[in-house]
């Protein structure tokens, strides 16, 4: 139990940073038998779902490098990415367990909400910056954190609860943070375009 709910977190919370990498990730693993998936995560093994999401992986890892193009992606993606961390998190105990199923569905939607939000976040406040290396290198940064959120989750489930939960608690901060600079950076493009 302790590593399907690893899996679970792992795959709500990284879904809300790199969706398709998770997908990708996680079906070709199963498909070339790293990791014995969960029977409701098979699905993600079939090659016309490692094409496609190996194809979005491909448009997303370079649109998400392109500083004002990755916060447009995000909005786009917003309606995505949540929902698609909460059905990732349910699959790992597919029709085995209708109870625990939903219990992953809501902590994998939340998990993947509290990411995105503060990736979101974070992106936004990055691309004001005039240079484009810190953005390209938040964004190596949030590839290797999902796919090694799934690693860890994967090999040490605890571990990766306890590094989970400092995340969080760091998320959480980061959040006020940025939502005070980015209050205050609509105030200031809004004294702008009153004085244009």
């Amino acid at each position: 139990m302790p590593a399907l709910l690893a899996l679970a977190a792992a795959l709500g919370w990284a879904s809300g940073i790199r969706l398709y990498a998770v997908v990708f990730a996680t079906g070709l693993t199963g498909a070339l038998g790293w990791w014995t998936l969960p029977a409701g995560l098979h699905v993600l093994q079939h090659p016309a779902m490692l094409a496609a999401s190996g194809a979005m992986l491909f448009i997303e890892f370079f649109a998400d490098k392109i500083p004002g193009l990755d916060s447009l992606w995000d909005v786009l993606h917003a309606v995505v990415r949540i929902p698609a961390g909460a059905a990732l998190a349910a699959a790992v105990f597919g029709a085995d367990s209708g109870t625990m199923g939903a219990v992953a569905a809501l902590l994998g939607g939340s998990l993947a909400a509290t990411s995105f939000a503060t990736k979101a976040a974070t992106r936004a406040a990055v691309n004001t910056s005039p240079e484009p290396f810190s953005n390209l290198a938040l964004s190596f940064l949030e590839d290797g954190m999902s796919v090694g959120a799934l690693w860890l989750a994967a090999h040490y489930p605890v571990s990766f609860g306890v590094v989970l939960c400092v995340v969080l608690v760091l998320s959480i901060w980061l959040l006020v943070l940025l939502w005070s600079f980015l209050k205050a950076l609509v105030r200031r493009v809004r004294g702008w375009v009153a004085w244009v």
